[in-house]
């Protein structure tokens, strides 16, 4: 059974308790750098569009800003109702299921939804198991709250087992956080596995999360899986969702919680302690883009998909050299590296000798379970087909 990872053991504080957020660690690795005229640098750090969304958006938001007064004003703590009620419509219809939307809460941003989640699950000592690699705000908002997490490292594909998952469960797990498609890995996981997920937990009466902020680019057709479908959903399933990328919103923080009834009553009271009501403009132009935007978003899924072929086609390049293809899929690739260093180590020395930034495995992995020094996650969410080629043969390039 691996160790529980127990924050704060010699903290003195909440925040203290935690590592300093790691994208804007990688960030600080760009001062004083100058790269060549003929080797820009290739920023593959983060899973975040850097275009602003579309001209129709955008139009419709300066609109909303000038014409629709209580865009300005304070709104309910658990939505603009409109909004609400179309994740509940959408989801319904995508996902074959009964989602009513006093079930459906607005965030400020997917990871404002997982903590409110947590604050609602847990209290300190308890406990929450996620598979590893994380995705590492997960990990920092457990250890600032006083929760173990529970690490589950995952077999081939990349996929976590439930079947391992039910040795870690004790008295003291509140939940299980699964990431599909997953980040940092980029894959997606099988519908078998996630039901089996949700099995566990109904059996042991434990909340399952399963955070879906890169669903508009799961390359499959249909719902990625059907736990919606189960009457009794609502008493086991937490779902967590991102606008940011769908709609390129990432900076007006945007996001979705669906849950019982009266686990959201629970939620209110933290949302409306940290921001009262979640951004108004951002909301409306979220409600905009889910009834408007349909063919665009259809168009970013197929680009995000060809890059994702992209990968795949390149990494010949890299698999000669040593390099192995762990996942690939929404934003990311996951991969080992061949060298005789540290992946922390490496990603420091890539922005100087290749113009790259990316993040090293170590960043998604406890400090005591081994892997995270050999992996490294690329971001491609902002670099095409060509991109994906010139950073493949950066890397294959290099002389180490």
């Amino acid at each position: 059974m691996l160790s529980p990872i127990v924050a704060g053991t010699d903290a003195t504080t909440r925040t203290s308790s935690t590592f300093a957020p790691p994208v804007m660690e990688a960030r600080r690795w760009l001062a004083g750098v100058e790269h060549p005229k003929d080797r820009p640098l290739l920023n593959v750090s983060q899973a975040a569009p850097v275009d602003p969304p579309p001209p129709p958006l955008r139009e419709a938001m300066a609109d909303i800003i000038l014409n629709q007064p209580d865009s300005h004003l304070y709104g309910p703590v658990l939505g603009l109702p409109a909004l609400r009620e179309e994740v509940a419509r959408q989801w319904s219809n995508s996902y074959r299921g009964a989602i009513a939307p006093d079930q459906v809460a607005i965030t400020s941003g997917c990871n404002q939804a997982f903590a409110a989640a947590i604050a609602a699950l847990c209290t300190e000592g308890d406990a929450v198991i996620i598979p590893v690699p994380y995705y590492f705000n997960h990990r920092m908002w457990l250890d600032m709250s006083g929760v173990a997490t529970i690490p589950l490292q995952v077999g081939p594909g990349m996929i976590p087992d439930a079947a391992q998952a039910e040795a870690l469960i004790t008295p003291h797990t509140k939940a299980i956080a699964l990431v599909s498609p997953n980040n940092p890995c980029g894959v997606e996981y099988p519908a078998a596995t996630l039901r089996a997920f949700f099995e566990l937990a109904k059996r042991h009466g434990i909340a399952l999360i399963v955070d879906e902020t890169y669903r508009d680019f799961d390359s499959r057709d249909g719902a990625p899986h059907d736990l919606f479908s189960d009457p009794d959903w609502a008493d086991t399933l937490i779902h967590l969702y991102s606008f940011s990328k769908a709609y390129r919103l990432t900076g007006h923080r945007v996001g979705a919680l669906v849950a019982s009834a009266a686990r959201l009553a629970e939620i209110e009271k933290f949302l409306d302690t940290v921001t009262i009501c979640p951004n108004q403009l951002a909301q409306h132009a979220a409600l905009w883009g889910m009834r408007n935007l349909s063919d665009w978003l259809a168009g970013e899924r197929a680009e995000i998909l060809d890059r994702r072929a992209a990968i795949e086609d390149y990494f010949p390049m890299l698999s000669t050299k040593g390099w192995q293809l762990l996942g690939n899929g929404a934003y990311f690739a996951y991969m080992t590296h061949p060298f005789a260093m540290s992946s922390a180590e490496l990603a420091k020395r890539l922005v100087r000798d290749a113009s790259v930034l990316l993040l090293p495995g170590t960043m998604f992995m406890p400090s005591d379970l081994p892997g995270g020094d050999r992996q490294v996650r690329i971001a491609f969410a902002n670099i095409d087909r060509a991109g994906i080629k010139t950073l493949f043969t950066r890397l294959s390039d290099l002389p180490y």
